[in-house]
């Protein structure tokens, strides 16, 4: 049951998705004693291999997967959240930590599942049995969104494209089992194959919510009815991608006049929401919704309904359930080999339920003040080398230039967690009924969402939760997002040094920061207007930085893929953050350590490396090779730093050594 984010605005990234395949052959290689010129040498010929040379011998390459850096520090952070759990569940400080203590218990205890079986779920069943008419169904809808299953279209929370300093509630397309709307209406021989077993698993779902046998395949028929009518009317998986597709305000009051039956006045009122405008995003399904309400009959709604809430809360319910949920999405949906622990599919469901709870208490357990103002001061030292080097660099016109200097002065910086803290008045849980804390905790979770609707909400909270380690630009409300769990090795190593703390960390800050002022963030202004406020100049200028990005990636081999080579294109956009990353932040520590060694200054360009260390099965290397938007980890390391002079000063590289580009090809963005 995951919280429906309309659109994609939040232009960051999740550092567990920052991962790229590594030269495993490299890796593998052993390096003799040597002087330390021939080490120089090697740092100037792959300082990839050089930088991480420990790490990827310890880390072999994997079967299948990969292991990585910044995967190693993401199991710490789960690693973390578990002991959190676990001392909370003994001996809880405050009620936060008395509901999630038993939220956790309530999940650990399998056999206490098992026991309550379908309980959690049979007040909403006999909420739904209760239908009779037409009438009855819109209700029945509105309050299975309440409880946080959303059931014939999603509603939930995103910014006013027009209007970026709030949220509004977006009407938009759902209500189907299957996660493409084109799966329902193909007819070639492997979805039909995919629609059989489809439709025996929904089948399975009614027969576990109590559904006689004899009725089984009416029921699953009625089902498989109401999904493909609203599937008919849906956008494909493309067009509900583009937040513009999903941008089309009306007056509230203009609702029930369009959609009587439908009766989504009163859906807002159970929701919460008082606004004067939403969104909807897709007319034609929801007239075909609408008109759905009074052309199914009651019985055929029932069994949709109960088949959505079985299905929503499989996962959490008794091992039938369970089990069921498994073999259709996990195995047939998603591909996973095994199903994880026991102790992550629990914390997956906090996480979904209760992540705001979670990162509260996480921060309050794992992020020092201390660690909180050096990452804020970093963050607020390199927003200041890039004020400067807009100065210093010439680039843009003068209004140009006014305006990115206005948006970066107006930039907002949170670290750790949200500004604003949620309200957590929850019913009480307890330890016996794990599916029934996750409806109690995603009901509350559900009612925080629909306070982010409304003026003054936007910057309610974070798209991303404190102990999922990530470091983001949202352009929506201009602001620097470093969550708790990013704050550690090695992003930033408490007790670490200076130059390391800036080459990793400030680095990736610098890298999200560009963002406000590059390409995409040109199409917002200082003022949270949605305005393109570069001339055909800049425009010009970065399309020609692009382009030598692109080429100078498209050279690189693509490591553990015979005869393959970096896409160039597909990745140019990362790789000239990541340039302007480095830049950034070595300006920003070179202001602030001028007397820096030269044992500092290779500590700095050391902590980028270690960012990249991973290691790709070969199958996991082909697939990024085709798909991945992000460079691999070698060239992360080495594309950029083959463009600083100071790298190549740093290790006494000579210009026309791999790690040190000639003057005429090195590309500079902000130096």
């Amino acid at each position: 049951m995951p919280t429906i984010r309309p659109l994609a605005l939040a232009l960051g990234f999740s550092l567990i998705s920052l991962l790229s395949a590594p030269d495993a052959d490299a890796a593998r290689k052993k390096k003799a004693a040597a002087p330390k010129a021939p080490a120089v040498s090697a740092a100037c010929t792959n300082f990839y291999d050089y930088a991480n040379a420990s790490w990827l011998k310890a880390n072999p390459v994997p079967q299948a997967g990969a292991v990585t850096a910044l995967g190693q520090l993401s199991e710490r952070a789960l690693q973390q959240q578990r002991e959190l759990l676990d001392a909370s569940m003994k001996s809880p400080q405050g009620n936060v930590q008395k509901l999630l203590g038993d939220f956790w218990a309530s999940g650990l205890d399998e056999a206490a599942v098992e026991k309550d079986g379908s309980n959690p779920i049979a007040p909403l069943l006999s909420r739904i049995d209760a239908i009779k008419k037409a009438k009855d169904v819109p209700a029945s809808i509105a309050a299975l969104h309440q409880v946080g299953i959303p059931v014939g279209f999603n509603f939930g929370p995103d910014v006013d494209l027009k209007a970026l300093d709030r949220h509004i509630g977006y009407f938009m397309q759902g209500g189907m089992g299957l996660p493409d709307p084109a799966f329902y209406t193909r007819t070639d021989a492997d979805t039909q194959a995919l629609m059989g077993r489809y439709r025996a698993y929904v089948k399975q779902i009614l027969a576990l919510t109590g559904t006689a046998a004899d009725k089984l395949d009416a029921d699953a028929a009625s089902v498989l009815q109401i999904e493909t009518a609203l599937a008919r009317s849906a956008q494909s998986v493309q067009g509900i991608n583009n937040p513009f597709n999903n941008y089309a305000p009306i007056a509230t009051k203009e609702l029930s006049k369009q959609y009587k039956n439908l009766r989504l006045a009163d859906f807002l009122e159970a929701q919460g929401v008082k606004d004067d405008l939403v969104s909807m995003a897709d007319p034609a399904m929801f007239k075909q919704l609408d008109s759905m309400i009074v052309s199914i009959k009651p019985d055929q709604w029932k069994a949709y309904l109960r088949w959505r809430v079985g299905d929503a809360m499989a996962p959490y319910l008794s091992k039938s359930f369970h089990d069921a949920e498994y073999q259709f999405r996990g195995r047939l949906l998603r591909g996973d080999a095994v199903p994880p622990q026991r102790w992550q599919q629990v914390l997956d469901a906090i996480n979904v339920a209760a992540g705001p709870m979670l990162g509260r208490e996480y921060v309050s357990r794992y992020l020092s003040s201390d660690t909180r103002r050096q990452a804020e001061a970093i963050a607020d030292q390199v927003r200041d080398a890039q004020l400067a080097a807009l100065e210093r660099t010439g680039w843009g016109n003068g209004e140009v230039v006014a305006e990115a200097k206005a948006k970066l002065a107006a930039m907002k910086i949170e670290v750790g967690a949200p500004r604003r803290d949620l309200d957590y008045t929850v019913q009480p849980m307890g330890r016996g009924s794990f599916g029934g804390n996750m409806l109690i905790a995603s009901t509350w979770r559900h009612r925080e969402e629909m306070k982010r609707i409304g003026k003054g909400n936007a910057d309610r909270r974070w798209d991303v939760l404190p102990q999922q380690p990530a470091v983001a630009y949202d352009i929506a409300q201009n602001r620097l997002i470093v969550t708790a769990a990013v704050l550690q090795a090695p992003v930033l190593t408490t007790g670490g040094t200076q130059a390391a703390q800036y080459g990793a960390y400030g680095a990736l800050v610098a890298h999200e920061i560009t963002r406000a002022i590059d390409a995409k963030g040109s199409l917002v202004d200082a003022k949270g207007e949605l305005r393109s406020w570069w001339t055909p100049a800049e425009k010009a200028s970065w399309t020609m930085l692009t382009n030598k990005v692109a080429t100078q990636f498209s050279a690189y081999p693509y490591p553990g893929v015979p005869n393959a080579k970096v896409n160039g294109a597909q990745t140019a956009e990362e790789n000239l953050a990541d340039l302007a990353g480095v830049e950034l932040a070595w300006q920003a520590f070179s202001k602030a350590q001028p007397a820096a060694t030269e044992a500092d200054k290779q500590a700095f360009f050391t902590a980028w490396a270690g960012l990249w260390a991973q290691q790709l099965s070969p199958n996991e290397a082909v697939q990024r090779a085709s798909a991945d938007i992000r460079a691999p980890g070698q060239w992360r390391t080495n594309g950029p730093l083959s463009n600083l002079p100071e790298f190549g000063a740093a290790f006494s590289c000579k210009v026309g050594q791999p790690m040190q580009r000639v003057d005429a090809d090195q590309i500079k963005i902000w130096r």
